[in-house]
């Protein structure tokens, strides 16, 4: 998951382990926290799609 610049917002893109967009701000997540942070509304990665590897459609 990778942080936001600002501290109000809690993240800004959920990435897969593999992505090559990840920056400084990412860390590792547990999948159950990827999903959650997926349907809290944290937009996926618009390169690596974590949303279709994890199996949410919109």
């Amino acid at each position: 998951m990778e942080q936001s610049l600002s501290r109000d917002v809690p993240a800004a893109y959920v990435h897969q382990g593999d992505c090559h967009m990840t920056g400084k701000r990412s860390r590792g997540v547990a999948r159950d926290q990827a999903l959650r942070a997926l349907t809290d509304g944290i937009a996926p990665c618009p390169h690596c799609r974590p949303d279709t590897e994890l199996g949410i459609l919109d």
